[in-house]
């Protein structure tokens, strides 16, 4: 299944998770181009910046917006440019691209894009690249993620891990060691995981490579602080495993084994829901929790994080259709399509901060 055909499936059945919750309480689109080589529009007209009864006006808005950075949140952004070509009567024209985190800001930093996605906040080693290539931005909050860890549905014996137990298998200390679940029980166990009867079965771990935001932050939640008491000099997932940029490959690879271990995005995990088994994390006091909108929302999921995109401050004042498309994105109609593409909305807190952020950067 290609990422046009996941996101519309996704964004069925978070909306109907999402409706549900309401009721229960009264992670290629065709689209997408290659990366210009120049990310100034030729001819750009200003956004009309009203709000009529159908929403932002973008009529008469023409230019060209390119977005590069995470795969995580390039579903999102696609599905936003979408709605911007149509508002804008096809004249206001987005490709998005979604090479990582990483190497989505080395391109931002460099000049050479509009707007970077993320799925982590940007590393004080990106800001001064940024800094170095005379790039000033603004950080936008925009979605909530659950980074997903899943497995086979034929991997019955596997349904709740923490983080000591996801260590031992995928840190490390666990390169070129553990080859099957059982190898990393001796681990597990010297670690004081109750989860240290895994089972005796091949392991075969699909995940995000070094470029993606999704691996920095699964090296977060769960290596980096055991890894620094352990006086491992380099946190970081172990070396020996299916590494790929694209969520689709990932995602094939969980399918593709019973005894299957991997992490993405949790719109990708929705998608391949009836082919993936999330595994529960979990919490602090020993509890399972398995992600959803309602557990990623609230923050009960471990593994909950937030999306954002940074804007390029001088491309945005240079070019109207960046301001035109940031402007959708952040509207009641551009956030609708947060959980159309498989994520979380933001808590109305969160949405003002971005939104006036947003608004002190235009102004």
């Amino acid at each position: 299944m290609n990422i046009s055909k996941r996101v519309s499936f996704i964004g069925a059945a978070v909306a109907l998770a999402l409706t549900a919750a309401a009721c229960g309480d009264k992670k290629e689109s065709t689209e997408t181009t290659a990366a210009p080589e120049t990310t100034a529009a030729t001819e750009t007209t200003a956004a009309t910046e009203t709000t009529t009864a159908g929403g932002l006006d973008l009529s008469g808005v023409k230019g060209n917006v390119f977005v590069t950075g995470s795969s995580t949140v390039e579903p999102i952004s696609i599905k936003v440019g979408e709605l911007a070509k149509t508002l804008s009567g096809g004249g206001l024209a987005v490709t998005v691209e979604g090479p990582g985190t990483g190497d989505g800001f080395k391109t931002f930093c460099a000049g050479g894009a509009d707007i970077s996605d993320a799925s982590r906040k940007i590393k004080d080693t990106e800001a001064e690249a940024c800094k170095t290539g005379g790039v000033e931005y603004i950080e936008l909050a925009i979605a909530i993620d659950g980074l997903t860890v899943a497995t086979s549905p034929k991997n019955t014996t596997v349904d709740c891990l923490d983080t000591k137990a996801l260590y031992a298998l995928l840190g490390p200390e666990s390169e070129g060691t553990v080859s099957k679940w059982s190898d990393a029980n001796a681990l597990a166990t010297e670690l004081g995981s109750k989860y240290n009867n895994l089972p005796d079965a091949d392991l075969v771990v699909s995940g995000p490579g070094e470029e993606s935001g999704t691996y920095d932050t699964f090296v977060e939640f769960a290596i980096k602080s055991i890894a620094a008491e352990r006086k491992i000099e380099k946190a970081a997932v172990r070396a020996d495993y299916s590494s790929s940029a694209n969520d689709n490959l990932i995602v094939e690879g969980i399918e593709g084994s019973d005894d299957s271990l991997g992490w993405v995005g949790y719109a990708f995990y929705v998608a391949e829901a009836a082919r993936m088994k999330a595994i529960a994390i979990a919490n602090k006091e020993g509890a399972c929790v398995l992600p959803s909108p309602e557990t990623i929302a609230d923050g009960s999921y471990p593994f909950s994080r937030t999306l954002y995109i940074y804007v390029n401050k001088a491309k945005a004042a240079a070019n109207p259709a960046v301001v035109a498309y940031v402007s959708l994105y952040l509207s009641e109609q551009g956030l609708a399509e947060v959980p159309a593409a498989g994520y979380v909305p933001l808590g109305a807190d969160k949405i003002q901060a971005s939104v006036a952020a947003w608004t002190a950067a235009k102004a």
